[in-house]
């Protein structure tokens, strides 16, 4: 990991542990949950928000009057309305993708889930992604959440991540083994 990209995890890190422990105590997990997958739309679908929470060009008056109406207009709960503020008022804006992904893995530890990223060669029914989800509940033994996205140059067959481990089971990566296995015989 660079040092810039450590720099901001640990940043976010911190807001992340802040914002969670304060809604656990009002036991406000589930609306915390809603305001970042709202938050996290937010940043998808702007990038005039992403090159303003970047941009040293904007004063910390209106990164922060900009985050707060934002923040109004989404209907976020006060704790992380308060903390966008904050990290608008300290100039931590670009911080807030790695803010999402953190409260995002303590909510899912609280619950007892985890996330496993799925890539297949095309798109999964909704019988293969249970199936697929069961089978990986079963293997470690907390509730699973899929990630789906389709990657048409697998040709076949899943890569399946679940926090540092990875299954891959496509037809690509068979191919290059045995492209790999053929080079070594001659």
């Amino acid at each position: 990991m660079s040092e810039p990209a450590s720099i901001s995890t640990g940043i976010a890190q911190r807001y992340a542990t802040a914002i969670f422990e304060l809604a656990k105590e009002s036991s406000a997990i589930a609306a915390l949950e809603a305001d970042i997958d709202t938050l996290d739309a937010a940043l998808s679908d702007s990038a005039e928000l992403r090159g303003m929470m970047v941009s040293p060009v904007y004063s910390r008056e209106d990164m922060g009057k900009a985050i707060t109406a934002l923040a109004d207009k989404m209907a976020l709960s006060p704790t992380l309305r308060g903390a966008l503020g904050m990290m608008a008022q300290n100039r931590r804006l670009f911080a807030v993708p790695q803010l999402i992904a953190g409260l995002r893995r303590m909510i899912a530890e609280e619950k007892g889930e985890v996330t496993a990223d799925v890539t297949s060669a095309s798109v999964l029914s909704k019988a293969q992604a249970d199936q697929l989800a069961a089978t990986l509940q079963a293997r470690f033994g907390k509730t699973v959440k899929l990630n789906v996205a389709v990657d048409e140059h697998l040709i076949g067959g899943l890569i399946v991540k679940v926090g540092s481990k990875m299954i891959d089971t496509s037809i690509r990566s068979k191919l290059a083994a045995l492209q790999n296995s053929m080079k070594e015989v001659g």
